[in-house]
């Protein structure tokens, strides 16, 4: 699924601006599909020129004018045939995972430093789900009921993994210090 596809969907709920549709991808989707303006912004124009969205011009005092889109018939179809065609995928790229798999190259205080930071940055993210599952209490679709908690189910257990675990990344590099000066001694 891409950005386009998503904004269709978003646009199944209600009419919205590039900027609304940011506020959602920082807000509710944030936890599993980021976009930003630089994708948002050609997606929205790419659908229009396809004509599976509509585009009116709102006049505003001293900005440019706002673009409000609407999804039209065609874009409900294609979205539609997207959500029952689609081979979803669930991707994980984490540049916190490749660098710990480095971690034997990373010093001791460093490496602390990014286990904290992340498992900080986990929690940051529950209560950010938290907090938009609040807002939206009584008004959300079950399907966000279930991704919010799909996404405080996997951030809680990866900050459990990682403060259960990181054990293994120094008693690694104890094991490896001991074998290197083994070796030099031996």
């Amino acid at each position: 699924m891409d950005v386009k596809t998503l904004c269709l969907g978003l646009l199944t709920v209600q009419e919205a601006c590039g900027y609304d549709l940011k506020k959602t991808f920082e807000s509710s989707f944030k936890h599993f599909f980021p976009a930003g303006y630089g994708s948002i912004y050609p997606a929205l124009a790419d659908l229009a020129a396809a004509g599976l969205v509509s585009c009116r011009e709102i006049p505003q005092i001293g900005k440019p004018d706002r673009k409000v889109y609407r999804i039209t018939e065609a874009g409900e179809k294609a979205f539609i045939q997207s959500l029952n065609r689609t081979d979803p995928q669930h991707k994980l790229r984490s540049e916190f995972l490749a660098m710990i798999y480095f971690s034997d190259r990373i010093d001791d205080e460093r490496l602390a430093d990014l286990l904290d930071d992340r498992v900080e940055k986990l929690r940051e993210s529950i209560r950010h789900i938290e907090r938009i599952s609040q807002q939206h209490e009584g008004d959300s679709s079950a399907g966000a009921d279930f991704v919010a908690g799909f996404g405080t189910v996997v951030a809680e257990a990866a900050a459990r993994y990682i403060e259960s675990n990181r054990h293994l990344l120094t008693q690694t590099k104890d094991m490896d210090t001991d074998i290197h000066i083994n070796a030099a001694t031996g």
